[in-house]
Parts: C-alpha cells; structure tokens; sequence
C-alpha cells in the first residue's frame, strides 16, 4: 500500500529529521540517496527505516511505500531520487584519539563541516571533534559528507570537553600568522584545528595550540575556504592511518 497522506505519523518522523530539535529528541538523522541509503546498511550504521517511492520498491522490499508528493515533502533535496533512511546517531562524547585528528572550532557553514568529515574519511583521520559548530547530522552536513558521515567517529561538546579528551595531544592550529606547512615538521601524533570562517581559532583553543601553520598563497589571495584548507592540511601533514 502506497501511503499519500503527509499526516501519516510514520511519514511525520521521517520529515521530522530536518530540524535539529526532532533530531535530538529521537536520537536519529536523516539520509537520502540509494548510493548513501545502501553505503548505510553495509556499514551497519543503525538504520532504523527506510521509505522510498514506487520506482524503488523492489531494491528496499521493507521500506515504507509513498507517493512521489508525499516523498518531496520528506526530503531535504530539490529533486530528491526517491529513497530515504533514518539512522541512529552514535554516542558523540568527546574520547580520547587513537591517531592523529581533526578539530573544527565554531565552523557554522554545515557544507563545510559535511566536506571536512568527507576529506578527513578520505585522508585516513578516523576521529573528528567539534566545539561550536554546525550540526554534522543536519541534512546538508550529511549529503556533503558523501557517506563520510559512516566511517569517521564524530564527537562534539564544550571547548572544556572536547580540550581535555585532547589532553597531551600536540594541537596544531591554521592560522595565516603560522609557520609555513611546508616548512612544518610534524609531530608523531597531532590535531590538526581549523577555525570559524570569518574570525579563525578560537582564542581558548587558540590558547592550547602548540604549533601554529599557514599555507602559502599568493597576495591577490586573502583566504581560503574553511574545507578547502582543512583538506590540504590533512593531505600534506599525512594521518598515518591510510
């Protein structure tokens, strides 16, 4: 049976997911996609249902069947593919690293925050913290994560919280005063820390930053991107754990 009604409560908690408020009351996120929805499920990530349209039904047997108008009305997307899934979001309290990491201070932008968990997947940084930052379960942080989401340990709390989780791990901070990256030689085992878009580190993380690095550009260049130099820094100074 093809549901129609955008007030079936099942439907309901499905569109619920696109505000931080029901996410954090449920305790789940929403995903969109039949590359992430099935990425999901072999990751064994806690997916909790599916729903899809009728063009999907024989790939997601168990899913919630809706119409195409009752779907647009779940999904975050303008032209969303027809499959969605709520997931379970994982304990996110700042531990201790195994390796080195990655902390974002007060990143607002969520396609930001989304890339970085994307880059950091990539480069082999498995742990991820955030002080102040966009909710890396938001819809737009998810999609830009490209299923990153899946694979990195995501861990968000107070600066106190997230600073003494990286106790006795050197801190290394982005800044365009810093030491030149290239010059840069790298501790065994390090934090790499990427600012707020407009005003860098802040002055508490800044404060327990043991080195601090820029990367070269050329005068006609102020900055650049947040994710852009998360990514170049997590390529040059290597994780290690590739």
């Amino acid at each position: 049976m093809i549901i129609t009604s955008k007030s079936n409560p099942k439907v309901k908690a499905f569109a619920s997911l696109k505000e931080k408020k029901f996410r954090k009351e449920s305790g789940e996120y929403l995903i969109e996609g039949v590359k992430m929805v099935k990425e999901c499920l072999a990751a064994g990530k806690g997916v909790t249902a599916i729903a899809c349209t009728e063009e999907y039904a024989q790939t997601f047997q168990d899913a919630l069947l809706v119409s195409e108008e009752v779907f647009h009305y779940i999904s975050d997307e303008k032209s969303p593919q027809g499959v969605c899934a709520s997931v379970k979001i994982p304990d996110s309290a700042p531990r201790p690293p195994k390796g080195s990491c990655i902390l974002l201070d007060g990143l607002q932008d969520p396609g930001n925050v989304g890339t970085i968990i994307r880059t950091a997947n990539a480069a082999g940084y498995s742990e991820i913290y955030l002080i102040n930052c966009a909710d890396p379960f938001s819809p737009k942080a998810v999609r830009a994560s490209m299923s990153g989401i899946f694979f990195a340990d995501v861990m968000s709390g107070t600066a106190e919280e997230v600073l003494t989780a990286l106790s006795g791990i050197p801190l290394v901070c982005a800044d365009m005063g810093g030491q030149n990256v290239f010059d840069f030689a790298k501790p065994q085992k390090f934090c790499i820390c990427i600012g707020n878009e407009g005003n860098g580190i802040s002055k508490t993380v800044k404060s327990k930053c043991i080195y601090t690095v820029a990367i070269p550009m050329r005068h006609t260049c102020e900055s650049l991107n947040a994710a852009v130099s998360a990514g170049i820094l997590m390529y040059l100074l290597g994780s290690g754990n590739m």
